[in-house]
Order: structure tokens, then C-alpha cells, then sequence
């Protein structure tokens, strides 16, 4: 079956502040195949710069953090190319270990990147058994650190993360494919008021178990943790939203904005979330 993406449509009711940046979304140039180990390029036509542009028009996004795709695993070179074509409004994060040298560390650095992605379910290029050897790398080269993981280990895994060195960003509204208990939101709070994590409002209907259009399982934890440090959230589109197959499951972007962006608690609030908390995380100069 063909997938149809939307690049545009009528705007968001909800106006996004100049200067809003996309902290998590993927994309995919031509010349630059899956690899063996990751999941597959997203389905349709490759998702790349001028589609995205077009994103950013509809609902309101100035600037952009490209996360490295898991399709590309450790080859970090489709990033760095996404990079050049979308210049200075964005920024990368990509993939290291352990063996990964200082001198391509300062290669994707000078290119743009300024974070690295920690990706411990099926598919991902680095999970947790490299934890504390990325960290350490990110902390010296005073990058983030994004991790992602089934959240419904946070409890058991919350002492390696506590211990964390570098800024690090708790991915996908910690990913609670189970359901959130309250032990998990307690860890949840503990490790953002550590003072060197942040939470990510992305993907939500990639572990909700009520569903579209209000993921409200997911939005009452938001709601929560919005209320509780509304300073250490960021936010991402997610796009091109790879898990969908089919046009039918590809999401609204336009109501996934006003959905998410509902889960804050004032306009100031979703200007910290949209543009000064990442400008920060991230290394954007103030606009």
C-alpha cells in the first residue's frame, strides 16, 4: 500500500513562539541505504529537507535538532548531509561508543552535532550496556546525551542514570509501553530534579495504551511532569513519524501539535518547552 505523507494544511489552533525549535525529528536523504541491524528505511518516499521546510511552514517551527535514524545505525554520515542541506538553524545528534575517536568526535561536532543517542530497544545502534562509557564521552565534549529505553525499567535502572555525567534528555515521555505506575513517575521526578536531565514530550503515540486523538494515558503523566518542572521539558515532532506502514496510521501533525502543546500549562510555560529550554540544551544563539 502506497504511504501518503502531509506536509501541510491548516495551522495549529495553538500559535507557535518565534524561535520554536523541533527537538526530535529524522530525516533521509537519497544515497544513503539502511543497514544491517536497524529497521528498515521509513516506508514511501524518502522524507528529506524539502518536505520537512514545508513542516516547518505549516505548524510554526524555526529551528530543528536532527536525531540520528536508527535505519543508519552507527553511520553517522546521513546526518552529517541533513546537516549541511539545513545549515545553521540546526542542529545533530548522532551516534558514538565506546571505540568512537576524539578526532571523529570534533568531526561531528564541527558539523553540527552536539548530542548523542543512547537506543536500548529492538533496532537501536547503542543501548545500555554502553551507558556509562557514552556518558563519559558526552560529558567531555559537552554534549547530551538522549536515552531511550522501555520506561517501565526506570526504577531498577535509576541508579545508572542518577549517576549520569552529562546533560541527558529522558526520550519519548519515558516510553512506558506498559502503563506508568507511580513508582515511575516518582523515578522520573527524582532523575529531573538531579538538575542534568530533561524530559522529552515526543512520540507519545508510540507507547500510549488509549490511543488517538488524546493519548490521555500519556497526557495525564505530561500534565504531571509539566506541572512539576515545566523548566526540563523539551519537545519533538517526531517526524516523518517512521513507524507508520500505511497512510492510515500515518499521524496528524497538525492535532499531535495541539494535543501535546495542550499538556502545558501556560504560554509561558511552551515558550521555556519551545524555545528557550532547547536553545539552551542545544547550542542555538538566542533569536
Amino acid at each position: 500500500m502506497t504511504m501518503i505523507r502531509t506536509f501541510t494544511g491548516e495551522k495549529p489552533a495553538t500559535k507557535l513562539p518565534k524561535g520554536t525549535i523541533d527537538s526530535h525529528m529524522h530525516m533521509y536523504l537519497a544515497g544513503f541505504p539502511a543497514i544491517a541491524g536497524g529497521p528498515p528505511l521509513p516506508a514511501g518516499d524518502l522524507p528529506g529537507p524539502d518536505e520537512y521546510r514545508k513542516v516547518m511552514e505549516w505548524l510554526g517551527i524555526d529551528r530543528v535538532v536532527i536525531t540520528q535514524g536508527n535505519a543508519h545505525q552507527a553511520d553517522n554520515s546521513n546526518v552529517l548531509a541533513a546537516l549541511a542541506e539545513m545549515g545553521d538553524i540546526a542542529r545533530g545528534v548522532a551516534v558514538i561508543n565506546s571505540t568512537t575517536s576524539e578526532a571523529e568526535i570534533a568531526r561531528l561536532a564541527d558539523a553540527g552535532v552536539v548530542g548523542t543517542r543512547l537506543m536500548d530497544l529492538p533496532g537501536g545502534a547503542v543501548g545500555m550496556d554502553e551507558l556509562e562509557a557514552v556518558d563519559s564521552r558526552a560529558a567531555d565534549a559537552n554534549w547530551v546525551s538522549v536515552v531511550q529505553f522501555d520506561g517501565n525499567r526506570i526504577c531498577d535502572l535509576e541508579p545508572r542514570l542518577a549517576k549520569m555525567k552529562s546533560r541527558w534528555v529522558l526520550d519519548h515521555h519515558g516510553k512506558f509501553f506498559a502503563g506508568a505506575t507511580e513508582a515511575d513517575v516518582a523515578a522520573m521526578k527524582r532523575l529531573i530534579d538531579g538538575g542534568n536531565c530533561w524530559l522529552k514530550f515526543c512520540g507519545c503515540y508510540e507507547s500510549s495504551l488509549s490511543g488517538a486523538p488524546n493519548f490521555e494515558d500519556i497526557g495525564k503523566i505530561a500534565r504531571d511532569m509539566a506541572a512539576h518542572a515545566p523548566e526540563r521539558i523539551i519537545w519533538g515532532t517526531n517526524w516523518p513519524h517512521n513507524g507508520a506502514k500505511t497512510t492510515e496510521d500515518y499521524p496528524d501533525d497538525r492535532a499531535l501539535t495541539d494535543t501535546v502543546l495542550s499538556w502545558l500549562p501556560s504560554d509561558e510555560a511552551r515558550h521555556k518547552v519551545l524555545v528557550e529550554t532547547p536553545e539552551a540544551l542545544f547550542g542555538f544563539p538566542p533569536m
